[in-house]
């Protein structure tokens, strides 16, 4: 069963959800796309980087940006990369307030991870879906937010022995 039906079955049934979807641009947003037919019956907006490839898009849902600072916020010295969290944090707190997901939906990278661990800390249901890329072991970004996931969803059923609370979904592209 593939993520989009997983994702469908959980939300099968419950009516009016406002859910959030965030992501970087790239292969990130691309397999994010290709789950909007499962959530397709209810308020979705995206968020990811305001990047010339994602202004260029006319996404099919209502889309939050944020101004990006690096492209690559994993290779920053510690400092650069704490401020560019806390920029991340900022504006997405911002669209948190604004918004009020109920459901926060993500297949990474960095700037997943403050709107996650904003959403569980005001009991929102948090999935995550692992980067198909991800063959032999997590993301960075999935390992931080593995944790406080309500579902976590890989695409290689090998993933399964080492994160047991993991779930096999099938590939999303």
């Amino acid at each position: 069963m593939g993520e989009s039906r997983i994702i469908k079955v959980i939300l099968g049934g419950m009516d009016g959800l406002k859910i959030c979807l965030v992501c970087s641009h790239g292969g990130h947003l691309s397999e994010m796309l290709q789950l909007l037919d499962a959530v397709k019956e209810h308020n979705v907006f995206l968020v990811t980087y305001s990047e010339k490839s994602t202004r260029k898009v006319n996404f099919p849902v209502r889309s939050c940006f944020i101004k990006i600072r690096n492209s690559d916020a994993f290779q920053l010295k510690l400092v650069q990369l704490l401020k560019h969290m806390l920029h991340i944090t900022y504006d997405e707190l911002k669209i948190f307030l604004k918004e009020k997901p109920d459901i926060i939906i993500s297949t990474g990278s960095e700037i997943a991870i403050p709107i996650c661990y904003l959403g569980k800390l005001c009991g929102k249901k948090i999935i995550f879906i692992e980067s198909l890329s991800r063959v032999n072991d997590l993301s960075r970004t999935g390992r931080i937010i593995y944790p406080i996931s309500t579902l976590f969803l890989v695409q290689w059923k090998k993933l399964l022995i080492k994160y047991s609370k993991a779930k096999y979904g099938g590939r999303v592209l």
